[in-house]
């Protein structure tokens, strides 16, 4: 898969992905004099096309070859994952509103319909190259040295937070509700700052609220503000959190923790882009996007009733999941060093390291806690190891008693062992390698295991040793 940190070509090559000739000859006349149009008949070919010369956007068929729209999907989702910083625009006959919205989900910067029209095609390309290009040059901007280790505020270079990448560069630029999932501590603000900070509303309001943080009574004038004399202690009017992200987006962590009630009011917001402070009478209309965080399983709660379903359908359009870091292969020792040069220089001692015992340990750690438990730990070794190398001596014993009972576990399963017959593979192990060391000649073996020969002729007839030869 091509690198997401990979560097944008500035060509103006677009591949058409499409079996209509009708269609390729309209796309050529319509983007002449701007863009080289270069003809493909399947996806696998824009591959091809790539190895031979740079290209910036791929016009794509959404009805290739009468093909079923799920496969069109699947097309697009595997260009996109490829090809993240192209320009992708899918063509569609079938131009219903689902069409649109599951086509734009799988990938597509833009959904155009067919047949095409100069002021449709050209315009939507040329922005969709420009938001492209400058998503390119955000992550160049986080990632300087290219190697592809972070993204915005996120670090990490797994095939796990790629794709987590991916999905932020692809949600950005729309104004869709997106619902980031994954365990406490693995980085869910972070994701939806990224996605803020790529998008058309970084330079407007950005409102968090963690919905756990507060009780229910608190949160709903937190959520929703409230009049003068709304309630008791209410001595002045206050605009809520959704109210002050007008204009902007709206993050609220740990929504399946909201009451059924604050849900159907939460919703009703979403339905009239409106509200209405606790005490007033009239209600306030207000452009955000939405962005929510759980870590619970909101499917479950749905089929038990503690979460509305209309609410789920709502804000659950595109779900982003972010791995825990036990399945972040390779990202504990960029994270580690990440976290030592960031307390490092907070606290003004110079710079520590961490041995390879040490890291390995802390790479078979399962990390209830994920990023923000290693977070913590690195800050408290950089404040507490006078020395400049962290060692294995230096971590905390639980730590170091998980490593163990890990190790103990693959030893001894929970089921347990038959102890002599594990001695018996060992020491017929041992016998074997040594007779082989020996040529097959009993007594050199003997000597290599420093046994008798009497104890030598023992265990070969025990083993049923068929050897050729003896000493």
């Amino acid at each position: 898969m091509a690198s997401p940190g990979a560097r944008v070509s500035e060509s103006r090559n677009v591949a058409v992905v499409c079996a209509d000739a009708g269609i390729v000859a309209g796309v050529q006349s319509l983007l002449e004099g701007d863009f080289q149009v270069l003809h493909v008949d399947s996806p696998s070919g824009v591959e091809v096309l790539t190895a031979r010369m740079p290209v910036a956007g791929i016009v794509l068929d959404a009805e290739l070859r009468d093909q079923p729209l799920d496969s069109a999907l699947v097309s697009l989702e595997v260009l996109r994952r490829r090809y993240p910083h192209f320009a992708i625009l899918a063509l569609t006959r079938t131009q219903t509103p689902e069409t649109r919205v599951r086509l734009t989900q799988a990938g597509a910067d833009e959904v155009l319909g067919a047949p095409l029209e100069m002021s449709e095609l050209k315009p939507a390309l040329t922005a969709a190259l420009e938001r492209r290009s400058a998503q390119a040059e955000a992550w160049r901007a986080a990632d300087p040295l290219g190697g592809g280790y972070s993204f915005c505020e996120l670090i990490g270079a797994s095939e796990a937070m790629r794709n987590v990448y991916s999905a932020i560069l692809r949600v950005a630029q729309s104004d869709t509700s997106v619902v980031i999932r994954g365990e406490s501590g693995t980085g869910k603000e972070l994701v939806a700052r990224s996605i803020v900070s790529l998008g058309p509303r970084r330079d407007k309001p950005f409102i968090s609220l963690n919905c756990a943080a507060l009780p229910e009574h608190l949160i709903e004038a937190e959520l929703f503000g409230h009049e003068k004399g709304a309630f008791t202690g209410a001595v002045t009017s206050r605009a809520g959190q959704i109210e002050l992200a007008d204009g902007g987006t709206l993050f609220l962590d740990e929504i399946a923790t909201l009451s059924l009630g604050l849900q159907s009011k939460l919703l009703r917001v979403l339905e009239d882009r409106a509200v209405q402070r606790l005490g007033g009478n009239s209600s306030r209309k207000i452009d955000f996007r939405l962005l929510t965080a759980t870590h619970e399983n909101l499917e479950q709660m749905v089929k038990e009733g503690r979460f509305r379903s209309d609410l789920y359908y709502r804000i659950h359009v595109v779900p982003i999941l972010i791995p825990p870091l036990r399945e972040r292969e390779g990202d504990i020792a960029l994270l580690t060093d990440h976290f030592l040069r960031l307390y490092c220089a907070a606290n003004h001692v110079p710079l520590k390291r961490l041995d390879l015992e040490a890291l390995e340990v802390l790479e078979e750690n399962t990390w209830p806690g994920n990023v923000r438990e290693l977070q913590n730990l690195i800050q408290r070794l950089v404040l507490m190891v006078e020395g400049k190398t962290i060692a294995v001596h230096h971590l905390p014993q639980q730590i170091l008693y998980s490593s163990t009972t890990k190790h103990e576990a693959l030893l001894i399963p929970a089921e347990g062992i038959d102890f002599d017959k594990e001695m018996e593979k060992i020491e017929a192990a041992y016998l074997r390698a040594a007779l082989r060391r020996a040529g097959g000649k009993k007594t050199v073996a003997a000597a290599l295991l420093r046994l008798n020969q009497q104890r030598m002729k023992y265990l070969c007839r025990k083993y049923r040793a068929d050897l050729d030869g003896e000493g």
